[in-house]
């Protein structure tokens, strides 16, 4: 069975994004880190998104510079099959993007059932609360970002019981980052 890995940056203080869906308190990731955000998708043959998260991440990916330093990243962003999760949407935008608009629990079955490599899921903050809150996702890749920011977009909220974890790995980085890679006990 495939299995469903979040890549997520967070603050100290457990939040994803400020009030408005701000990320101006993210730090710049050193060569490192970057070399980890940049070999996680390769494990991966689909990306989930959730609709407000796609309407930013879709058109910034497209709309890279082929001279740009992280073209590589972004071709890769563009080619991978990327299923955008929705109640409003009739037809997909993008390059190699799909629906979903069943039951979250039914489709998160039918994906990891099918044959292929692993899924990613970046986000949105609302989209993936419901897919901790349901228990599918199956490894957490946690950026940890040095910095509270006190208010803002949370993405444990919609827990309504405890889910174990174990810890895979921490890895500090030099930019002050610290990626936390948990997996969930299901048992």
């Amino acid at each position: 069975m495939r299995k469903l890995k979040l890549q997520m940056r967070i603050s100290v203080d457990g939040y994803v994004a400020g009030p408005n869906g701000e990320e101006d308190w993210d730090l710049k990731s050193d060569e490192k880190l970057w070399q980890l955000i940049d070999e996680l998708p390769d494990s991966s043959d689909t990306l989930l998104l959730g609709r407000k998260m796609a309407e930013n991440f879709i058109p910034h990916f497209e709309g890279f510079a082929p001279d740009s330093p992280k073209i590589t990243f972004a071709e890769k962003m563009v080619n991978i099959p990327k299923i955008i999760f929705t109640k409003t949407l009739d037809k997909p935008f993008g390059k190699n993007t799909s629906l979903a608009k069943g039951d979250l629990a039914d489709e998160m079955a039918k994906l990891k059932n099918q044959n292929g490599k692993d899924i990613l899921v970046y986000g949105g903050a609302g989209f993936v609360s419901s897919l901790i809150a349901g228990g599918h996702i199956d490894e957490f890749y946690f950026l940890v970002i040095p910095v509270m920011i006190n208010k803002g977009m949370r993405i444990f909220d919609l827990l309504d019981q405890r889910q174990k974890l174990s810890l895979i790995s921490a890895t500090p980085y030099e930019c002050g980052v610290t990626v936390l890679r948990y997996q969930l006990n299901k048992h």
